[in-house]
């Protein structure tokens, strides 16, 4: 058996000084944000139409979109965000992909897991990732999937395979929030980790896990002796 060896959309200015995102940033650290406040640091100023709060939870849901990292001309797309923004992101985000190369990530345990989508557990919808791992259980990539209705996501497995193939992945671990923070699968989430475990024996990528994650922590089909 394998083991593993949203934020607000309100306007920032209203915040009293100490609970503003950058105050909150240089005084405890970036850790202590979440995504829609880290973006709101990076953008730093909205525009006459568009407080930063509002073009930073835009741009969360853009950056959250299944598929690789937006264009330029996808950023341009926000109302707020200029030129000069959408390249400083773009070279931002080439540059975390360069220094915190994603292969070098291990993955010998669920516990593993949990800092790498970690920071979608307080997204209101369910968002269902994909980790492609090596032979190493490395990990490859990680890609949203599919993003869902406040309780649930579908999925299919020629949407969850698709790119580790690309990938040449030799297995997967499957990932969704669960907004509420009830840790429980659903009988969907059964079906689907059955369904995606069939489909990974006929082409030669094992799903290793499906764990569920929220604020409360995280449950892991592997684990509990359901995969």
């Amino acid at each position: 058996m394998f083991t593993y060896n949203g934020g607000t959309s309100g306007d920032i200015g209203c915040l009293p000084v100490k609970e503003r995102p950058r105050e909150r940033l240089i005084q405890n650290g970036p850790g202590v944000l979440s995504d829609h406040e880290l973006l709101t640091v990076f953008v730093g100023s909205g525009s006459m139409h568009n407080g930063v709060a509002k073009i930073a939870a835009e741009l969360l849901r853009v950056l959250d979109l299944p598929g690789s990292a937006p264009d330029p001309e996808g950023l341009l797309a926000i109302k707020g965000i200029g030129s000069a923004k959408a390249a400083q992101l773009c070279a931002a985000m080439e540059y975390a992909r360069r220094r915190l190369c994603p292969a070098k990530k291990r993955i010998e345990r669920p516990a593993d897991v949990l800092p790498v989508v970690g920071h979608f557990q307080d997204r209101p919808a369910e968002h269902f990732l994909s980790l492609s791992l090596n032979g190493a259980h490395e990990l490859i990539a990680l890609r949203v999937v599919t993003i869902g209705l406040i309780n649930r996501t579908i999925v299919h497995p020629r949407e969850i395979f698709a790119d580790p193939i690309q990938d040449r992945a030799t297995s997967i671990i499957v990932c969704h929030n669960h907004p509420s923070g009830n840790l429980e699968p659903s009988a969907e989430d059964r079906e689907v980790t059955n369904q995606l475990k069939q489909a990974g024996e006929i082409l030669g990528i094992k799903l290793l896990d499906h764990i569920i994650f929220s604020s409360q922590g995280y449950f892991s089909f592997l684990e509990s002796g359901e995969l």
